[in-house]
């Protein structure tokens, strides 16, 4: 199969058509065009910040049939599958770690396809493997330390085997629906110690005067869309580690390209807004995105990152709660480890072969840990 390949430097490089066409059902909305073009246009997602975009594109016949999302970065911030220990490793050994190349929605950890291939064509694995080997080939070229494919599917993982790049496994939480008739159904899966803590939790909290509202990004007003933002920006300020990955632009730009797909879900008390999170739904999954509060209730955080989202799940038939990436109390919440998979070249020889070896025992470890996983949440 003969292919071209170009460089975008931008998302808007391709026409909206024309990149979504390369979308499948089972594909994210945060691979679309639209939200891509959201963090670019607000300057998010940008050379500014440390992400410089450099798509890779495929051509056959001067029809797009693939791409790989790419951006060349001068730091690890807003990956959430960690290297910093890598390039931790490769300072003391005098190398830079830094700039380097990856492969991600930016700010985004969300697993599905990370390389867009057309359902079209005839032997998409062969685009696939074109597109990461000229991916390669690019991070060599422009004198980069390394590249990183994060978020990949189980098929693309499985696909990649045979190429240069060292495979890893994370993980991350995730609940998934097993057809529960409601909520109490739900939590019937429980321990009883369990199963009564959830109720009391959610229970003070309604007694408190908490309810509340789903708005889709569609209905959202201007005014709502704005208490987000700043749920989103005082929340974040308060801890230390974290950083604004989005601005305010942001929220309104997305809320404009994605529509219905947006969805907010705030908590009101005596009719004003003191928390909310930031969500997409699309293909009967909830995407939990970000999470902010005015002031602090007991248990707020739990209702609207989780319990809520499990119970508009139940009754509208979606099929999973991706509630993004770390917390291990999450698994008090019914929220499953899943293994995440990513693929990764190291382009210094003495540093691959070590990431290597600490793959192999990570993945090891990690594998046998989530077999235990749902044994230490539910009853037996």
């Amino acid at each position: 199969m003969q292919l071209a390949y170009k460089i975008l430097d931008s998302v808007f490089a391709v026409e909206e058509g024309q990149w979504n066409r390369l979308l499948t059902q089972g594909d994210s909305p945060f691979q679309s065009w639209g939200y891509l073009a959201a963090l670019e246009r607000s300057g998010c997602a940008t050379q500014e910040h440390g992400w410089t975009p450099c798509h890779l594109a495929a051509y056959q016949d001067e029809t797009l049939v693939g791409v790989l999302p790419l951006f060349v970065k001068t730091h690890s911030y807003g990956e959430f599958i960690f290297d910093f220990a890598w390039a931790d490793a490769a300072h003391r050994c005098g190398l830079n770690y830094y700039p380097k190349m990856v492969s991600m929605v930016p700010f985004t950890p969300v697993a599905g396809r990370g390389i867009l291939v057309s359902g079209l064509v005839e032997d998409p694995e062969c685009i696939l493997l074109g597109l990461a080997k000229e991916a390669l080939r690019m991070s060599q070229d422009l004198n980069l330390s390394s590249l990183h494919l994060l978020y990949l599917s189980d098929a693309e993982s499985d696909a990649l085997e045979s190429t240069r790049l060292l495979r890893r496994a994370t993980f991350q939480y995730q609940w998934v629906n097993e057809g529960y008739d409601d909520f109490s159904d739900y939590l019937g899966r429980f321990r009883s110690k369990r199963r009564a803590q959830i109720r009391r939790e959610r229970r003070e909290l309604r007694q408190s005067g908490v309810v509340t509202r789903l708005i889709s990004g569609a209905d959202a007003s201007d005014s709502e869309i704005e208490t987000m933002w700043t749920l989103y920006a005082s929340t974040v300020d308060q801890f230390g580690f974290s950083q604004r990955y989005l601005n305010r632009a942001f929220f309104f730009d997305v809320c404009k390209q994605l529509g219905d797909t947006v969805q907010l879900l705030f908590a009101y008390e005596a009719n004003s807004p003191i928390g909310g999170t930031f969500n997409l739904v699309d293909n009967g999954v909830f995407y939990g995105r970000y999470w902010g509060a005015l002031s602090q209730r007991p248990y707020l955080h739990f209702e609207v990152c989780y319990y809520r989202p499990i119970e508009l799940a139940i009754e509208r038939g979606w099929h999973r709660v991706e509630a993004g990436a770390g917390g291990q109390h999450k698994m008090g919440r019914g929220f499953l480890p899943r293994v995440i998979h990513s693929a990764h070249v190291l382009h210094h020889p003495m540093l691959h072969q070590a990431v290597g070896q600490f793959l192999s025992q990570e993945r090891v470890e990690i594998l046998s840990a989530l077999e235990k996983a749902s044994d230490w949440v539910f009853k037996t």
